[in-house]
């Protein structure tokens, strides 16, 4: 399985990519951690990525892109992956084509988990209470949550004009959006 895993901040993408990633045996790979695992190994990608991020801004699509790449030769994905936070655009969905075309192989879904966002800046409150983050308020949660509905709205309508496009309740326990997941995933 290669797939893609799409979701508004607080919908549970992280914990549902490793329970998922676990049980079809497959690395997770998020963005975040090939950031963090470039800047901290100081390679020329993480030195660039570094220099964006301490500046507060976005870390430009083309060293995205380079890390993403990078990451996917690795032997651990021979036998599949899951992408936890890339692509965020369609240009980097379609670079992401390209870099699987060139492995030759293909994606198999974009597994899209809906939240509704009410519930998911209750979650994001109480997570921010609970990590101290101060920085967290209702609205830099809710700004973040128009974000990426603007952003993503083009990626899933790419991912459905595609075929590609999985949608999943993220409501609710965490082992019954779990088993949702893994039911919509055995259906690809």
């Amino acid at each position: 399985m290669r797939a893609v895993l799409l979701g508004p901040p607080g919908a549970g993408k992280g914990t549902q990519a490793a329970r998922l990633a676990d049980r079809l045996s497959i690395p997770a790979i998020s963005t975040g951690d090939i950031f963090r695992a470039n800047v901290k190994g100081k390679t020329e990608l993480g030195r660039k990525a570094q220099e964006y991020m301490s500046a507060g801004a976005l870390v430009p699509d083309e060293v995205t892109n380079a890390m993403v790449r990078d990451r996917l030769a690795q032997d651990d994905v021979h036998a599949g992956f899951l992408l936890d936070g890339y692509p965020r655009n369609p240009d980097q969905a379609v670079e992401l084509d390209t870099m699987l075309s060139d492995l030759e192989v293909k994606l198999d879904a974009a597994i899209e988990i809906t939240a509704d966002f009410d519930e998911v800046t209750k979650r994001l409150i109480k997570r921010a209470e609970i990590d101290g983050r101060d920085d967290d308020t209702e609205p830099v949660i809710r700004k973040r949550l128009e974000v990426y509905s603007t952003s993503t709205a083009p990626l899933t309508a790419y991912y459905e004009g595609h075929g590609l496009l999985v949608q999943v309740d993220g409501m609710g326990d965490v082992d019954d959006v779990t088993s949702r997941l893994v039911a919509a995933v055995d259906g690809k």
